[in-house]
């Protein structure tokens, strides 16, 4: 069974830093480069959203309008982990993070239905 685990979260104040990592195992038959991956986020009581995506190979990546310019999503499939560096951080980027993975040729897609696997998330607040 595949396993998403999503690490980085923490306290910081607006402006600063975090890099977020979400390793996988436990793959079978399809191998960790031939997933998509996807953060999403849920800030309390709103709805989850989508924040950033890439593709298997790690040359598509897609961004929400909130993300862009700020975060910048990476992958390493050597070790299995996908990265989310996220800077200048915002008050309205408080919330709990997650990544999921979907077996997917060509590209990434933001919409979180179509992913297969989900990690338990990892806790991020920004606050002066």
């Amino acid at each position: 069974q595949v396993q998403l685990v999503e690490s980085g979260g923490g306290s910081v104040q607006p402006g600063e830093s975090l890099r977020l990592s979400c390793a996988a195992s436990g793959f079978t038959g399809f191998s960790f480069d031939y997933y998509s991956i996807a953060w999403f986020r849920q800030a309390p009581a709103k709805e989850r959203e989508a924040v950033s995506c890439i593709s298997r190979s790690g040359r598509g990546m897609e961004y929400s309008d909130s993300a862009k310019g700020r975060f910048t999503i990476s992958r390493d499939n050597a070790k299995n982990t996908v990265y989310l560096q996220m800077n200048s951080l915002e008050d309205e980027d408080t919330g709990t993070y997650y990544c999921a993975a979907l077996n997917r040729a060509l590209g990434c897609v933001m919409t979180g239905p179509d992913y297969e696997y989900w990690g338990q998330g990892t806790r991020v607040t920004v606050s002066s």
